[in-house]
Parts: C-alpha cells; structure tokens; sequence
C-alpha cells in the first residue's frame, strides 16, 4: 500500500484523511555518533508531562507564575539554547536550596532526567511537536566503518545503531532459516517441505527474490497482513457487552484481507473505510467497506437508553479513527483538553460531529 503524507492541524488532519493524505511515520531517524541527540517530543516533554505539567500546563486554573512549558514559548523564555548554566529552567531543577529547587512540593528530578535536559538546552534547546503532525522525512545514511557489509540503505541504520553499541552482525542465516523467516513473516505459516526443498536446490542469483514474489502473491499473504489491522479496527463477530450476541461482520473482513491482496493504494483504503457509502455511485464493497465504523460494541440490553449508546458509539468512533489513522489518540479529550499531546475538547466534539448524524436507535 502507499501512503503520502502532510503537515496539518488536527481537523484539517481528518479532512485529508478523507481524501486521501495521511500521516506518516515519525521523522527521520537520527543520525548515530558519540553522542546521541536529544529528541524533545521524545525525551524532554515526557519529564516535563509527569513533573512540571500540573503548575506550568494547559489548566490556566492551576498555572503559576504565568509560565507554560507545554508551549513553545519556553524557549526563550526560561531556556537560553546552548548553554543549560544560563537556563533559568535548569538553575530551578538543580538549585541547592529546596525552596527555590523546581518541582516544589514534590520529589527533585532523578540525575538522569536533570542530564537529559541539560544536554537538550546545551545541543540548541531543539523543540518539536508531536511526530504525528510532522511529515516524513528521507533521511540520510548514516556512515559506517564496515561499508561491506551493507547491501542496502536498511543496513545502514542497522549498522550504524549496532557499531554505536561496540556490536557485530550476526551471521547470516542458513537457507533454510532464511525461507522460515520470511514465509512465516509474510504469511504466518511455516513453509512447507516441498517448498524449502526447491528453495534449496535453486541455485540462481534470484531464488531469494522469486520465494518473496510467490509469498506475495499467496492468498496467505493479504491474511497475514490483515492481522493488525484487524485488531486496531476492533473487529469482532460478536457485539461485546453483556450476552455478547454474534454479529455477522466476516465480509468486511474479507474486504480489508481483499485490499492487501491486490495491493489497494492506502489512500483509497482508508477512504473507502471511513466514507465508502458516500462516494458517487458507491460500489457495494465500497459500502462493505465502512463496517470499520460499526465495529464497535452494541448494546441489546432491554433497559438501556438509547440516546446514551448513541453518544458511546459516536465516541468509540471517533476514538478509533483517530488511533487508526491520525498517529494519536483523542480519547481523552473527551472530558478535557488533552494534556500531552495538542488536542483541545473542542476539537473532539468537532471530530465527534462527523460520527454523530446518523438515523440509528443505539441498539
């Protein structure tokens, strides 16, 4: 499948999603050396989230001193990129006198976590947003000394991380091993004795590449790959809840297994998932295919009220799409701005709108 990507804000996020832009993975790797660079999102806002949120956050009813540090504006502010002894962030976390020493009322950061920030400020203070909103870069090869033993740019990165920690490639597999590993990755099953034998007495400068070729084109194959899927779409044959009563939803199974065999571009995969039957002239599989958003629970109970599960559907809705397709989770923003990553409330009842104007009971 293939994916492209772009650098928007949440609701413009679901927008491209919904024709056809999606986002990626996180950014570039970082290049190996002596010393490793430090990522904020991934290092520094972590320390931060835990220990300094709760008086310099989001909640403007708990902020003191009118300082926030889940903002850019820090930076400049109390941290003078490339040198953490001019910082006033680091002359808090490590002064001597306990009322001055930053976070008040609480434990002092670990040694460790005080030296990550250090070293962040004194490498350029470098602050970024959640990777979900950062588009995909190329990155280039890191150098290696044992430029032989790479035959592709893969290897670089592999390289480059295990030379860092004073390691050496394994050997490489027996051939037998190798068509294990990659039968059983592509389709998760083992080969079979036949095929490990012809495998074996292919001698050809191709044979690895034409096992590969063949696993892809297996039935398996769409199966295997479907499996995570699957999983993150919630998909089940029964409603959850409380006699967990059997539901037929198998086709649209069959339809994201369908998708990764004929190797559906994922912008038409997602599109058709989440707004299939509103395409001009829906196809019936283009209709099938939005089962992704009734794969929630449904509640049959005599009981219930049906306005309440109207309200529990929409926002199981909106809690998968997000997770699925937009790299982070809204779910929290539920009751309340989103404490780490940048959602507000008002956003997640806006995402909550689209899933919310359908002609259903909450049965």
């Amino acid at each position: 499948m293939r994916m492209t990507s772009r650098n928007t804000p949440l609701i413009g996020a679901l927008a491209l999603v919904l024709g056809g832009c999606l986002y990626g993975s996180p950014g570039a790797a970082q290049v190996a050396s002596s010393t490793p660079r430090v990522d904020f999102a991934r290092d520094i806002r972590p320390i931060l989230s835990s220990t300094c949120f709760t008086c310099h956050g989001p909640d403007e009813s708990r902020r003191r001193a009118g300082l926030r540090l889940d903002t850019r504006d820090f930076v400049g502010a109390v941290v003078v990129p490339g040198s953490a002894e001019e910082s006033l962030l680091y002359q808090r976390i490590t002064a001597e006198v306990e009322r001055d020493r930053m976070p008040q009322n609480r434990e002092a950061l670990a040694d460790d976590e005080i030296a990550t920030i250090r070293l962040w400020i004194d490498q350029g203070a470098e602050w970024n947003t959640h990777w979900a909103f950062v588009a995909p870069q190329r990155p280039a090869l890191p150098p290696v000394a044992a430029r032989d033993w790479v035959r592709n740019p893969i290897d670089n990165f592999v390289l480059a991380r295990l030379e860092r920690e004073g390691l050496s490639p394994s050997p490489e597999p027996d051939r037998v091993t190798l068509i294990r590993r990659v039968t059983l990755d592509l389709t998760g099953l083992p080969p079979t004795m036949a095929e490990v034998d012809a495998f074996l007495i292919d001698d050809s400068p191709d044979a690895y590449e034409a096992v590969v070729d063949r696993l892809l084109e297996s039935p398996r194959y769409g199966e295997r790959m479907a499996v995570e899927w699957l999983d993150a779409a919630r998909y089940a044959d029964t409603n959850g809840y409380q006699t967990d009563g059997e539901r037929t939803m198998w086709r649209w199974r069959d339809w994201v297994i369908d998708a990764y065999n004929d190797n559906m571009p994922f912008d038409q995969f997602t599109i058709e998932q989440i707004a299939g039957d509103m395409l001009p002239d829906a196809t019936l599989d283009q209709r099938i295919a939005t089962g992704f958003n009734r794969n929630h629970s449904l509640n049959a109970e005599g009981g219930i009220v049906p306005a309440e599960f109207l309200v529990e559907y929409a926002v199981d809705r909106v809690a998968a799409t997000s997770a699925v397709w937009l790299g982070l989770t809204l779910g929290c923003a539920r009751c309340h701005d989103h404490k780490f990553d940048p959602v507000s409330q008002l956003e997640f009842y806006q995402v909550f709108a689209f899933f919310n104007n359908i002609p259903e009971r909450g049965k």
